[in-house]
């Protein structure tokens, strides 16, 4: 009887004593860089402060455009690059950095491995002589 009380303790006890493999996997998600409303929003409110304070007359700017947008850890836009370069491109440039600054909404920055890392957005403005195309 003993023996048996003895066999019955131990098989009670042995999952008390072993190991678990209880390790959670978590699902960690990357995404890219979000602006309110998405990208067309972006483009919107872009072109809008474009219009509002800057004199597109003043360059020699036709046909499309790339910008290269820095987004940092914290969402918010730290460098402009634009292609390819025009005439008067410094101040072009500064333009353009002045417009962007006057968009008051701060992106949701990129994500990898859980944890937000800076990124460039990319896109394209056509311009003509008199205007802006804000649909591309």
């Amino acid at each position: 009887m003993r023996i048996f009380l003895l066999i019955i303790t131990l098989l009670i006890s042995i999952p008390a004593f072993s190991q678990s493999d209880t390790t959670k996997t978590e699902v960690i998600s990357d995404s890219k860089a979000q602006f309110p409303g998405g990208q067309t929003a972006f483009r919107k409110e872009f072109m809008k402060m474009v219009h509002a304070y800057v004199d597109i007359t003043a360059y020699a700017v036709n046909g499309k455009f790339t910008f290269v947008l820095t987004i940092d850890e914290k969402g918010k836009m730290s460098e402009l690059k634009i292609y390819p370069k025009v005439k008067f491109d410094e101040e072009f440039k500064q333009d353009m950095d002045f417009a962007m600054k006057r968009i008051k909404k701060k992106w949701t920055p990129a994500v990898k491995n859980g944890v937000p890392v800076s990124s460039n957005i990319i896109f394209e403005i056509n311009f003509t002589s008199d205007h802006a195309d804000e649909e591309y």
